[in-house]
Order: structure tokens, then C-alpha cells, then sequence
């Protein structure tokens, strides 16, 4: 079903953001004062919501979402991504954050011919040594957006080492190159590790890639690793569900492509089917894959992709399990102001943690 919203967040936001079929407004409309929805003869729902932030959320998830929802129309706009495999500056200032925290140590190197950066934390008990993390980062295909991040925060609250694997990317190259290096790497790291000592996981497109690689390894016959993390990815590039006509990266804060504009990743998919069995899992046979932790929040671009795929888990089997927060956006567990964070990266830790000791 499509959306057209005319939203009102409130309390501490009086702007609200409509979108038309044709375009998106250049300045803020006057906010709604109550809810109103009609669904016309082909099922496109018109809607207009007043939404409270939530008493639920900490008051740095509470700043932290006022901020991203003034991202929207007559707001400041979201920076560009950069281009060319580059750096995003904002992920490097929440790294140096993380790792204040949590302190470690990194190399930069090759697996297998594969670009790798290798996070060892701080304190590692001898008895993790014979464990590792393999971490699959953001960024849409396109650049490394969270890999120092999602790298650090995991080693340092497991006490794991985390391979983050620099896997190729856009423009240059597009699916499968990304799941042949990971599986590369995967197959170097059998040689020092047995598969039950082994975790893969990512977020955004790298969740997106961890269900991609899972896949490909039971094709390939290779022994499956102890446990994936798919935090915040879909498995089905045929198919949107109702979050993307809800949400972008910032939940209610950016404007939300309409349908008819909006392509699920074209580049990366090139002319493979969407309906490929590694590029889209869901339509894979997902019996024995491993243990598999499903994270997402509720205003999450990809929560219906999460759900989705969470529950074709389920129905082959799999011990999945999803755990979904009030009112965080996309990759909310990135920022190490909120306790929302801290508490879905112990989570996730934990998850990690239970699963390799076995």
C-alpha cells in the first residue's frame, strides 16, 4: 500500500512535512491538528498523523530524534554521501567516540587479497583468542560509511576480535563482488578458526550482505559460521514493504520518495533477477542456517525488510530472533550518546558472546 503523509511531530516540533505526487515542498506546511485518513480505489492511503515523540525514549534519544527530524523540509538537508569509496567524516567522529570508550587497537591489511581492517579490543581474555567477529559495513554499496564503528563498539563490548571486511563496491562494482570477497575472506579464516568460533555480522547494507553471504556459503557446501547479526537489512530486492513509504534514514526526518521514483538499489542488482537466491535470500532455503539476531527500530526505512525476512527465518527454522526499539530510526545503535545504543550493542555483544562460547 502507498502512503502520501501530512505529519505532525509533536510535542517540541511544529513543522509538518506533505508530500505530493509531484514533488516535495520547499518550506514546512502548517502543522495538522488532528488525524485524518482516507484510502482511495487503488489502495494508496492518504494520511495525516499528529505523533508524539514517545515517553519511552531517553532524553538523548528524545534530542537526538528532534535533531534528525529537523532534517526534513525547511530543515537543514542530510550531508551528502562521499563519493568514490570515501570516508564519512561523521562515522569517524562517532569511531573516535567509541573508542574512548572501548579502547583498542587497529591494523589495516589483506585477507586473502581482500582489503581488511582488524580491531583487537583492549583486555582480550585468552580465551577469546580463538574467536573472531567478521563485520560487513554500511553504506549502500557505495562507501564505508560505519566500518571503524560497527567495528569497534562490537570487539570492544564482546572482548572478540572484528575483521571488517573492505569488500568492493560501487560504481565499479556491483553484486555479486561484494559476497565473493567476503566469502573469500571467510574461507582464509577457516585455516586459523573452527566455523563454531565464527560470527558474521553488519548493518544497513551489510546486513543486507550478511544474508547474502549465509546464502552463498550453504551453496557453496561450506561450513556455516556459529551465529549472523542482520542489523537493520532486508533480503528481497523484487519487493518493498510499508517502511519504505514511511521512513528514510532518519525516520520521519527526511522526505520519502514516492514509489513511482524510488528503485531498490538498480546498480547494485545490475542485471542479476531480484529474485536470485543470494542476492535475495528470502528466496533462498534458509533451513540450518545458524543462530540469527534481527535488530531494527521502529521508524527504520527497513523494518518491514527486517520483519519480512525475520520471519522467513522462522518458517525454515532458524533460531531467529528480532528485537525491534520504539521510535529509533535507521542504525539508531551507532551513537554513543543514547542509551538506546549502549543497550542494543550489549545486546548484540551478548548474542555474540553466548553463541561462539557453544
Amino acid at each position: 500500500m502507498k502512503a502520501v503523509f501530512c505529519l505532525t511531530v509533536a510535542p517540541m516540533i511544529s513543522a509538518a512535512m506533505f508530500v505530493t505526487a509531484q514533488q516535495f515542498p520547499t518550506a514546512a506546511v502548517q502543522p495538522s491538528d488532528r488525524n485524518t485518513n482516507y484510502i482511495d480505489d487503488q489502495g494508496t492511503a492518504h494520511i495525516t498523523r499528529v505523533i508524539p515523540l514517545p515517553q519511552t525514549v531517553s532524553p538523548e534519544a528524545r534530542e537526538f530524534l528532534i535533531e534528525e527530524q529537523n532534517q526534513g523540509p525547511g530543515g537543514p538537508k542530510a550531508p551528502a554521501a562521499p563519493q568514490g569509496g570515501g570516508k564519512d567524516e561523521g562515522a569517524m567522529d562517532m569511531a573516535a567516540q567509541w573508542s574512548k570508550l572501548l579502547p583498542n587497537q587497529l591494523m589495516n591489511t589483506q585477507i586473502a587479497g581482500v582489503l581488511v581492517r582488524i580491531v583487537t579490543p583492549d583486555g582480550m581474555p585468552d580465551a577469546n583468542r580463538d574467536r573472531v567477529l567478521i563485520n560487513l559495513h554500511a553504506g549502500g554499496f557505495k562507501f564505508d560509511a560505519d566500518s571503524y564503528v560497527e567495528s569497534i563498539s562490537m570487539a570492544g563490548y564482546t572482548k572478540i576480535k572484528v575483521v571488517s571486511v573492505l569488500y568492493r563496491m560501487l560504481p565499479k562494482f556491483q553484486f555479486p563482488a561484494p559476497v565473493d570477497d567476503v566469502v573469500a575472506v571467510y574461507k582464509e579464516l577457516l585455516k586459523s578458526y573452527q566455523p563454531q568460533h565464527i560470527g558474521i555480522y553488519g548493518g544497513s547494507a551489510g546486513a543486507i550482505l550478511t544474508g547474502e553471504v549465509a546464502a552463498r556459503l550453504k551453496q557453496l557446501g561450506l561450513p556455516m559460521p556459529a551465529a549472523l547479526g542482520i542489523f537493520s537489512g532486508h533480503g528481497d530486492f523484487a519487493r518493498e514493504g510499508d517502511s519504505r513509504s514511511l521512513f528514510e534514514l532518519g525516520g520521519y526526518g527526511f522526505p520519502v520518495p514516492l514509489p513511482a521514483d524510488r528503485k531498490s538499489d538498480p546498480d547494485y542488482v545490475g542485471s542479476t533477477d531480484p529474485r536470485d537466491p543470494v542476492l535475495s535470500p528470502i528466496y533462498s532455503d534458509l533451513h540450518g542456517l545458524p543462530p540469527t539476531l534481527f535488530v531494527t527500530g521502529e521508524r527504520d526505512m527497513l523494518l518491514s525488510g527486517v520483519a519480512n525476512l525475520h520471519r522467513a527465518f522462522l518458517l525454515a527454522g532458524v533460531d531467529a530472533r528480532l528485537v525491534v526499539w520504539d521510535a529509533m530510526p535507521h542504525m539508531f545503535w551507532l551513537n554513543p550518546k543514547m542509551p538506546e545504543a549502549i543497550e542494543a550493542n550489549h545486546i548484540m555483544a551478548d548474542f555474540f558472546i553466548k553463541e561462539l562460547a557453544k
